[in-house]
């Protein structure tokens, strides 16, 4: 689910490239008449900058988390870590992208997901050294 977000991240972004009929460099003037080269359209920024998040925290979440499968952890526990982490980063993505909401709404998701990576880095510390 996390990897099909960040996936329409990048759709998400070339929506809002032309949207704002905002290209990235002079060569793509060409195939879309009547935009403008900007390196900072604030709606723009804003998906590039949620999925360059998503990239720093869920591939970081997934490796972690394929790790702690190999600990034998409890398979409802387990379940719920890693729903609770998906729904925490899309509602990341919600809250910062789509509909911006003043903090502490993205620094809880964050946390949340973070919280729960260093639980199951601990996890696969413990169980394997």
């Amino acid at each position: 689910m996390l990897v099909i977000k960040m996936f329409l991240m990048s759709i998400i972004t070339a929506i809002q490239r032309t949207r704002h009929k905002v290209v990235i460099s002079k060569e793509d003037l060409n195939m879309f008449r009547g935009s403008q080269v900007l390196t900072d359209d604030p709606a723009v920024e804003r998906a590039r900058s949620a999925h360059r998040n998503d990239l720093e925290n869920i591939l970081p979440y997934l490796i972690i988390g394929l790790l702690y499968v190999f600990t034998d952890p409890n398979t409802t526990a387990a379940m719920w870590l890693y729903r609770i982490g998906a729904m925490a980063r899309i509602l990341h993505t919600c809250v910062y992208a789509f509909v911006p909401v003043p903090q502490p709404a993205r620094a809880i998701c964050f946390f949340t997901t973070a919280g729960i990576m260093v639980y199951m880095s601990v996890r696969v510390f413990i169980h394997f050294f």
